[in-house]
């Protein structure tokens, strides 16, 4: 045994190409003989234990923190070996751990304890590896062997106690933006005639137990998906492409694809698949895919600056008013005064979406009427740096591109469409972020698949999308999006493009650009800034309109990408969410509601604030009239200490968001 104490920017390895398949091994549920041999790992705390037994497949029980039982078996077939299979354990090594992590880009905590037990079970040419936590148990394969070998087929099937219900993100086939709004349904209701389902997936066990399904670690590999089978889930897998031909300017078609799930190196580690417990603060509390990343491969991360983007595609790039004397649109005058806006409010960046470049196969000649060069030339002397999109096929024929735009001066990538998650496009993604890297710039990567590590071993990948957001207009509702932090941003940073100065409630909903709006009241808006996750946030709104209304616009620059410190105080999933988020001396406090009656009140106690400190709060909140116009907020102000209540009442689609700063 051992346990020690290291601090890592959240490693390696080299990344190769191809990948992915559909398939189920043949593995069940049945009885054990008197004869199986077990072998048992209890987490840190006791609460958390894996039974591992070799029987027909590599099987296991996971006792819970709540005593309840997830059986589950795993196996791994490749082309000439079956590993899981009857199989043959020569050892098990176990050692206790006990370390901290320091995100380069902390979008939860600056500082994760992370503490678990270890066993590495010995099978000859291969090994599973199990962590288990006091929240969590994970599993990898390890194989040890020469050259490259082809993964036919990997099972990970999991049995759940009867009367789970599953809450599920479920697209219609393997290309999927990954923006499908959650469905939920009796566990028993999820069969294989149904939808398999992206991970994270969400299920709530009989008694008030959550379990989140996710992995980390995806490299040279296949996403991950789960098909349901009426008492828990499988795991099924795209197919890797071998051939392709263009489809457009963003998109390829899949001419051929391989028998196998990938084909990699024999002699590597595999991705970690884990199961996360707990109620649903914990869920939304724990890091998981943080802790079973390797760690960051860069060496100076002083360059990574998180930070906030005023972004002109959701508002239409539309200004106007008596300061407006151009015609407003994808043009340099308009470009100019985002700039001047984000100055002013000390945002960090501008984000030039689709039609900053003559073309969107060709990255290097800009738009004449944009004029990107004299753009960073006017962003940098107003200390405002450039994000510019491309297609992810654009990116792929010019990967020159990267040393070219940093030449410019350009400060990131947003990155779209890649709407897969078979091998080859896990690879793409981890070369563009090595590539971007090298260049000092950041990534933000939209049409992608969840967060699964990369972020931390290449902490410039600042933020993904893969998320039914706010450029989805009426169809992103708070009832969908209050699963949010329980789900999608429970495994890594969320570009959700939260902002919206125009707010209606959801009967009463319609816009279209430039006049966009979302649904929710406008204290709900602005609670996004600190409830969700993101090393990048967008003010999707215009600037015109935070013109208009200054209070809001200040404070939602102000808000922090980055914390210390996150503490989760109120937690009902798709129903409310309260967060208070720790910067420094200062606490961000957020919440936020979906539909249902009228007014919710809730007393929040702040005694997570330092005793004995004076703190000055200020705060919006819904106004009266809210439930009908969403529109109707409120800022107030007061000074609280960390023996008082903070009283919130939360309009329907509602939300409170409030600073606390150590009075002077």
């Amino acid at each position: 045994m051992f346990t020690h104490l290291r601090k890592r920017c959240l490693s390696a390895a080299a990344v190769s190409r191809l990948g992915v398949v559909a398939m189920v091994l043949a593995v069940s549920f049945i009885p054990l003989s008197a004869a199986s041999k077990s072998y048992k790992v209890t987490s840190p705390d006791g609460r958390v234990s894996v039974n591992i037994v070799p029987s027909d497949s590599l099987r296991f029980t996971v006792v819970t923190p709540s005593g309840q039982t997830v059986n589950a078996a795993v196996a791994m077939r490749l082309e000439n070996n079956d590993f899981g299979v009857n199989p043959k354990i020569k050892k098990m090594k176990t050692a206790s751990v006990d370390r901290v992590i320091e995100p380069a880009v902390p979008v939860k905590y600056s500082s994760i304890r992370d503490r678990y037990t270890d066993a590495k079970l010995n099978l000859g040419k291969y090994d599973v590896e199990f962590r288990v936590y006091d929240n969590a148990v994970a599993y990898r394969f390890v194989t040890h062997l020469p050259d490259s070998v082809n993964v036919m087929d990997e099972d990970f099937r999991v049995a759940l106690p009867e009367g789970t219900v599953a809450h599920l993100e479920q697209p219609r086939g393997w290309k999927t933006s990954q923006e499908e709004p959650y469905t939920h349904k009796a566990l028993k209701d999820w069969n294989e005639a149904d939808r398999m389902s992206l991970m994270p997936a969400l299920f709530e066990l009989p008694g008030g137990e959550w379990v989140l399904v996710s992995e980390s670690n995806l490299r040279d590999y296949s996403g991950m998906y789960l098909k349901g089978n009426g008492t828990g889930f499988n795991s099924v897998f795209p197919r890797t492409p071998l051939r392709f031909t263009d489809a457009g300017d963003r998109s390829v078609k899949i001419e051929e694809e391989a028998p196998y799930l990938a084909r990699t190196s024999g002699n590597r580690a595999f991705p970690w698949r884990y199961m996360a417990f707990g109620n649903p603060s914990d869920i939304a509390a724990q890091t998981l895919t943080a802790q079973l990343s390797d760690p960051c491969e860069i060496d100076d991360v002083s360059w990574i600056k998180p930070g906030k983007a005023a972004w002109e595609w959701w508002n239409g790039a539309s200004v106007y008013g008596p300061d407006v004397n151009f015609e407003s649109g994808f043009n340099l005058d308009t470009y100019k005064y985002f700039i001047d806006f984000a100055a002013k409010h000390g945002i960090e960046y501008i984000v030039l979406d689709e039609g900053w470049a003559n073309s969107t196969l060709d990255p290097y000649t800009p738009n004449p009427r944009v004029d990107v060069k004299e753009l960073i030339r006017y962003g940098k002397e107003k200390n405002v740096g450039l994000i510019l999109w491309l297609t992810w096929l654009n990116v792929e024929k010019h990967f020159d591109l990267f040393k070219t735009l940093s030449d410019w001066g350009v400060k990131g990538l947003k990155i779209d469409f890649m709407d897969r998650s078979d091998q080859w496009m896990t690879n793409y993604i981890e070369r563009v972020a090595a590539k971007a890297a090298e260049n000092h710039l950041l990534v933000d990567f939209h049409g992608a698949h969840k967060p699964t590590g990369l972020d931390v071993r290449y902490p410039n990948v600042i933020s993904y999308e893969g998320v039914r957001g706010m450029e989805q207009m009426g169809h992103t509702n708070p009832d969908n999006s209050l699963w949010l932090p329980f789900m999608r941003n429970a495994v890594g940073p969320m570009d959700y493009t939260p902002g919206a100065m125009i707010s209606m409630q959801p009967e009463s909903y319609g816009c279209d650009r430039p006049n966009s709006s979302s649904i929710g009241t406008r204290a709900y808006q602005m609670a996004l800034f600190t409830a969700f996750e993101s090393g990048l946030q967008m003010t999707a709104d215009s600037p015109t309109m935070y013109y208009r209304n200054p209070d809001c616009a200040q404070f939602i620059a102000d808000v922090p990408e980055t914390w210390d410190e996150t503490r989760v105080l109120l937690a009902e999933p798709g129903k409310v969410y309260a967060v208070a988020k720790r910067k420094g001396d200062d606490w961000w406090l957020a919440a936020i509601r979906g539909d249902g009656d009228k007014w919710r009140e809730e007393s929040i106690a702040l005694d997570f604030l330092t005793p004995g400190t004076v703190y000055e709060a200020e705060w919006y909140e819904d106004g009266i009239n809210a439930p009908r116009q969403a529109m109707d907020y409120r800022r107030k102000t007061a000074t609280v200490k960390s023996s008082d209540s903070m009283k919130m009442k939360l309009s329907r689609n509602g939300g409170w968001t409030g600073k606390m700063t150590v009075k002077k």
